[in-house]
């Protein structure tokens, strides 16, 4: 199968490459042939997050240029911790809690790669296949031996940790021991020349480069790409209101998701965009240079959205948290939108469920007040009836008017009333049968 001779080019342009093991050796290797790599992920949660995007996508443009990566669904390590770019000791996960992260976000793993491509599909492991049963002294004969302590203690992972108040336990810091035999087995049963990995994994994926050329005198490669960070230093994982970006829709709505991106600084849309999407480079920079000529439009921050929704939910995922921000922000015309859109729209802007009796009479002019004080759009009846008399209150984005009722007729899908009060506040009001009043 051909590869994309230009891959490291590319991922050099993008800013992905922090280290490399020899890199014009390489670059030679990548030129030729297709390699096999991999990339791990530990199951310290039942979802990942957008930290793990940039592991993920390096292994994506592998892919896309005819290499063939394995993602590590680390359930042995996961119950061990890594110490990389940590204060604190982890909390050890038991059998059952890892069981239910990896059940979480082996179907984020499957978003991001083609485990059915032809010629080069994606392969998902788990190291606790090869790890659980093996003896502690074969461990140590079959790997422990060829690293040395004085080694490991140079690594940068271990060095911070023992500078600091708590120090290290001996379980984290065996944990280099097996992503060095993770690397080790699969070099060995799946022919990987290459593991990839965040900056902060050097000392763990060069431990295993060392154990391979000590033990079978292989030759083995690192790459590492930065960590996502903000323009503070602080990893890129959280909203600004402190949210956790997670890939989980269950965890983070499409919706959340694709505001976040919105909010993006102008500062960091270009790396973002490099980093985080597929599209290509001149692309990018010819994107940029649009938005700094007109940066109150925020295309590129639309863009960033745009691309990484679909990326992480779908394209309909990404339709309707486009349409529910166009409501709520945009002035579109809330009648025309799909009822998938409201159900969205209801878990996200402040909402409540009435009685659908409330509606039953068509001739009642006196309901209005009562139902939106009913579902606390306003404090009272009285505060109802008199924004209603200002032209402050529209149903459906329809003005209010005073002694206008509220019926069957008005609803949306027949069971959604969208209340607007003012220009910023939104409700949404969902009616249903048998709800006492």
């Amino acid at each position: 199968m051909a590869v994309d001779p230009g891959l490291l080019d590319d991922l050099i342009a993008r800013g992905l490459v922090h280290d490399t093991t020899d890199r014009a050796e390489l670059a030679e290797r990548l030129a030729t042939e297709p390699i096999t790599l991999y990339a791990g992920f530990d199951p310290t949660a039942d979802s990942l997050h957008v930290g793990n995007m940039v592991g993920l996508m390096l292994l994506r443009r592998f892919q896309d240029a005819g290499h063939r990566p394995i993602v590590l669904a680390g359930g042995a390590t996961g119950m061990i911790g890594d110490p990389s770019g940590k204060s604190d000791e982890r909390s050890l996960l038991d059998d059952d809690a890892l069981a239910s992260n990896l059940a979480g976000i082996v179907p984020q793993l499957r978003q991001f790669l083609d485990f059915e491509r032809t010629g080069n599909p994606a392969k998902l492991l788990d190291n606790r296949a090869w790890t659980v049963g093996v003896p502690y002294l074969v461990f140590l004969r079959d790997v422990g031996k060829y690293i040395t302590v004085n080694q490991m203690m140079a690594k940068d992972s271990i060095k911070s940790r023992l500078e600091g108040t708590e120090g290290i336990s001996y379980t984290e810091f065996s944990y280099m021991l097996l992503q060095a035999h993770d690397f080790a087995w699969l070099h060995e049963n799946e022919g990987v020349e290459l593991q990839t990995g965040g900056s902060d994994q050097w000392g763990n994926i060069t431990a295993g480069t060392d154990l391979l050329r000590k033990r079978n005198g292989a030759k083995a490669h690192a790459l590492t790409h930065p960590l996502l960070t903000k323009p503070d230093g602080t990893k890129y994982g959280k909203t600004a209101g402190g949210e956790t970006m997670w890939l989980s829709a269950e965890k983070m709505s499409p919706y959340r998701f694709y505001q976040s991106w919105l909010q993006v600084e102008d500062s960091e849309i270009e790396r973002l965009l490099l980093q985080l999407t597929l599209l290509p480079v001149a692309q990018i920079q010819e994107l940029v240079r649009h938005h700094n000529e007109e940066p109150h439009l925020r295309a590129a921050q639309r863009t960033l959205a745009a691309e990484l929704t679909t990326l992480v939910h779908s394209a309909d995922a990404l339709e309707a948290a486009i349409a529910a921000s166009d409501v709520v922000f945009g002035g579109a015309n809330v009648a025309s939108l799909e009822e998938r859109t409201l159900r969205m729209l209801e878990s996200e802007v402040p909402s409540s469920v009435l009685s659908r009796a409330l509606l039953e009479e068509p001739g009642d002019q006196s309901n209005a007040p009562a139902i939106l004080s009913g579902a606390d759009v306003v404090a009272s009846n009285g505060e109802a009836i008199r924004l209603i008399k200002q032209n402050g209150v529209s149903v459906n984005d329809e003005k209010l008017t005073v002694g206008e009722g509220l019926t069957t007729q008005r609803l949306i899908h027949d069971r959604y009333l969208f209340v607007r009060k003012g220009k910023r506040n939104v409700h949404l009001i969902r009616f249903q049968e048998n709800l006492e009043n």
